[in-house]
């Protein structure tokens, strides 16, 4: 499948190329700072991200993170800026610190990037008892600062905007997130038979937690430095805990069963127990149909999302509602 195009491949270079960072990035690095190269990174579908060398004041070598994005580039800089801040106060060693987003000056078409500290990052699955022990921590020990569902500002699931709006009731947060991601998909895709919502929650209440977003595998490593677990690449908001496994249930996703089960010795499910993993499965749907919306005509993804909806429709009946 051919990959997503994006203008951005027009102000940053390809891979290893050296270019002369723009003054918005200068700006944002420590007062006195000498850069001594700017060279593009690894390209993803959306953005260009870059390697910053950087000659502090006191003679030392530093190096940054640059991530940048044209079209739509403000809310996904901004967003990821802000995700990555919150969740980086809760673990500062398990996510890159962050230190501002902005706009280029000069670049045509209009960039907007995200500065973060530069990880030297081994790419492969880190372990679950780690990695899933410093994840439930950030989900216990978060706290809304309005106790409601949602984020102070609008981020992106890979370059789709969620509006975050806060909601006191997740049921109905999510709602809302299903059916824009629905909406959106089909709009890409072409009409689909019939969509039904699953189901609703019965008066339970529950916290709302700082998830990641978008927590799979692509989105996590091992610091080479510590040997530890990293983290990246947020599109955090404030959420029932459980929905941050939705993307692991999907079959590509190689966060499997043993990553489950060292969650769950972390954060047991939530009430009622023995509708976990149909929890899990309904949430599934919003990252399937997120990657139905950034990668149109995958195959066999339609079908799990269909065959899930009807699982779930069948088996509570009374809780499915028609949505026009």
């Amino acid at each position: 499948m051919a990959e997503p195009q994006s203008s951005v491949g027009k102000v940053i270079p390809d891979i290893g190329v050296s270019f002369t960072l723009d003054q918005a990035a200068i700006q944002e690095l420590p007062s006195g700072s000498r850069v001594v190269e700017a060279s593009s990174f690894n390209p993803s579908a959306w953005t260009r991200t870059a390697c910053i060398k950087v000659q502090l004041p006191d003679g030392s070598l530093k190096q940054y993170f640059m991530k940048c994005a044209t079209e739509g580039g403000d809310v996904m800089m901004e967003g990821e800026f802000n995700s990555m801040t919150e969740l980086h106060k809760l673990a500062p060693s398990f996510v890159p610190r962050p230190y501002a987003w902005g706009k280029f000056h000069l670049a045509s078409p209009v960039t907007h990037f995200f500065l973060c500290d530069f990880i030297d990052m081994k790419k492969e699955m880190p372990d679950p008892v780690a990695f899933c022990a410093r994840l439930a921590e950030i989900h216990l020990n978060s706290q809304s600062p309005t106790g409601q569902f949602g984020f102070p500002v609008p981020n992106c699931h890979g370059k789709i905007v969620q509006s975050n709006e806060w909601d006191p009731r997740w049921t109905s947060f999510f709602t809302k997130l299903l059916v824009s991601f629905f909406k959106m998909e089909l709009g890409i895709n072409g009409p689909w038979p019939e969509y039904e919502q699953a189901f609703e929650a019965n008066g339970r209440v529950l916290k709302p937690s700082l998830v990641h977003g978008d927590l799979w595998e692509e989105n996590a490593a091992i610091n080479l430095s510590t040997g530890e677990p990293v983290v990246f690449d947020a599109s955090a908001f404030y959420a029932h805990n459980e929905y941050e496994l939705g993307t692991w249930r999907r079959e590509t996703i190689k966060f499997g069963r043993s990553h489950f089960n060292q969650y769950l010795r972390n954060i047991p499910p939530s009430e009622p127990v023995e509708q976990w993993d149909d929890r899990v499965r309904l949430y599934s749907l919003k990252f399937n149909l997120a990657h139905m919306i950034g990668w149109p005509g995958a195959p066999f993804v339609r079908e799990e999302i269909y065959n899930d909806m009807m699982y779930l429709i069948q088996k509570y009946p009374d809780r499915a509602t028609r949505l026009a």
